[in-house]
């Protein structure tokens, strides 16, 4: 550039003395003058591009390296998030690895429920066939009409027979009524039945006060009365005395409220419970239940 412009000068001196050279040569000169002219504005439109292109470069460094650092900063964000889900992918499988030993036992535990279930269900069963044994042999000294004074139910092996105390006694009396007779023959059938089978009776009554000649209270009227039905089942049906056990529960163990009359009629009640005796209980166990009663 700066011969360019040496050069421009010196051609520029040499026309200001055109008078020491000839025609030709100014002639010459001129053309190169010219020449040099259109080169410098070429070159000067060059320079100024190149600048423009420099300028653009620059432009174009400056943001890719601001890209750079973005990707990097980007790059350094995904590396953090990586390790985070690496982290909870670790945590993951261990727990998946203890909720596996955990699923494990509880599916023992289930196992071992079930095996449980299987045995109560089976202990039910069997006492359940134990009851009806026990209803069917109890009973089958008694018809269908006859059934329907006398309540029997079974639980556990003891047959327990509940009679309203208006089927035994006069009101607010221990002394046995006509009716008793009746009923008691039917009850004397099931415990004649067997022999060697214990009897319990229980007096209870509601919860009114009472005080009569030989009577202070309801212990005595309860006891009373179970003394009444052993010794007609001893003295009027053959049961032997020795299988026969006495009791009076006063007001103490009711089966109501004692609010109503109806309640207080349920609680004045006399309770007949015949236990098999245990060598007769566990022949009971092994044996299947009566299809039929024997009449």
């Amino acid at each position: 550039m700066k011969h360019y412009i040496f050069s421009l000068s010196l051609l520029t001196g040499c026309l200001l003395f055109t008078s020491c050279v000839s025609k030709k040569q100014f002639v010459g000169l001129q053309t190169n003058y010219n020449q040099l002219q259109t080169e410098n504005t070429d070159l000067k439109r060059s320079y100024q591009d190149s600048q423009v292109q420099l300028a653009e470069s620059s432009t174009k460094v400056k943001s890719l390296e601001e890209r750079l650092a973005e990707a990097k900063k980007n790059n350094e964000e995904l590396r953090s998030d990586y390790a985070s889900l690496q982290g909870s992918l670790d945590k993951s499988l261990l727990q998946s690895s203890q909720g596996n030993v955990n699923i494990s036992k509880l599916v023992d535990e289930i196992n071992a429920s079930n095996h449980f279930i299987k045995q109560l269900i089976e202990t039910k069963s069997k006492s359940d066939s134990l009851n009806l044994a026990l209803t069917n042999r109890l009973t089958r000294s008694l018809n269908d009409s006859e059934l329907k004074d006398v309540n029997i139910k079974v639980l556990k092996g003891v047959v327990y027979i509940s009679l309203a105390d208006n089927m035994l006694y006069k009101s607010g009396s221990y002394e046995i009524n006509e009716r008793a007779g009746e009923t008691l023959s039917k009850i004397s059938k099931i415990i004649m039945d067997y022999k060697d089978y214990d009897v319990l009776v229980e007096g209870n009554t509601d919860n009114d006060p009472i005080s009569r000649p030989n009577i202070r209270n309801n212990w005595d009227l309860s006891t009373l009365r179970a003394s009444s039905v052993v010794q007609a089942l001893q003295n009027n049906y053959g049961v032997d005395p020795k299988r026969l056990t006495a009791a009076g529960r006063g007001e103490y163990n009711p089966i109501a409220d004692n609010i109503s009359a109806i309640s207080k009629q349920r609680n004045r009640r006399t309770e007949i419970i015949i236990t098999p005796k245990l060598d007769q209980f566990m022949d009971l166990m092994n044996k299947a239940p009566e299809s039929s009663k024997s009449k």
